[in-house]
This record gives structure tokens, sequence and C-alpha cells, in this order.
């Protein structure tokens, strides 16, 4: 994670992380959301590692399989206690890119904002982030 977060941070034009190693998953967050920002494509690995870490988030602030969450190209993880599904596609499936992905989990983006602009993909009567956005 340090090395993605360096790279990043090198791609920003800002100097290497020195803060201690509990702030590093923040701190990964926080520069692929600046480059975002600033219009830049996020270098792949800090992108896929910022999405990763906030996907585990949410699978640990709301733990169970009923809803899969997927961030292609990152990762997927599944949430939401609730019935389960075992065996192929999902029942209730939310779809959204990396920055979107990010922005709901800080609260940069309400749910309601994002599903309106078309930014979020959700197929299920309980594929409704809301109530679990943003991360705490």
């Amino acid at each position: 994670m340090r090395a993605a977060l360096d790279a990043q941070l090198v791609a920003l034009d800002e100097p290497p992380f020195d803060g201690p190693s509990s702030a590093l998953a923040d701190a990964l967050v926080s520069a692929v959301l600046a480059a975002y920002e600033r219009d830049l494509r996020p270098e792949r690995d800090a992108a896929r590692q910022a999405v990763r870490h906030l996907l585990d988030r949410l699978a640990t602030e709301a733990p169970g399989r009923t809803v899969e969450v997927r961030v292609p190209p990152y990762a997927a993880v599944q949430a939401i206690a609730g019935p389960r599904h075992t065996r192929g596609t999902p029942p209730n499936v939310v779809e959204t890119d990396g920055r979107t992905w990010i922005e709901l989990a800080l609260g940069r983006l309400t749910w309601a904002e994002a599903m309106a602009k078309g930014a979020v993909s959700a197929s299920g009567a309980r594929a409704d982030l809301s109530g679990h956005l943003p991360l705490s």
C-alpha cells in the first residue's frame, strides 16, 4: 500500500508519505481522490487499493452476503445482512466506477445524487446502500 501511495503522490507532484502507518489507507484514498479532482487518471494500483480498502470497510460495517457491490475493474464484495445467495448471479447487485465509489464512501456524493445522474447501477430489492453510506 505504501508503494502505491508514494507512486500516486509522485504522479501528483507531492512529497512521499511520511505519516504513521495507521494513516496509510486514508492517505491513499485521499491521494486517489485528489487525482480524480485534478482530472487525472489515478495510478492503477493506488486506485485498486483505495477502492478495495473502502469496499472492505463496507463489508466490515455491514456484514452479510445479501448485496454484491462491484467496482470494476478493481474489486467486489458481498455485504449487508439478510438472505444470502450461493450460486449464480446474486439477486441484489450494485455496480459503479472507482471515483463514484470513493465519493459515496466518503460522503462527498449521496446515494440519491449518484442514482439520479446514473453513476450507480442497482438491481434487486435490497440494492440500496443509502443506509450504509457514507462509511464511518
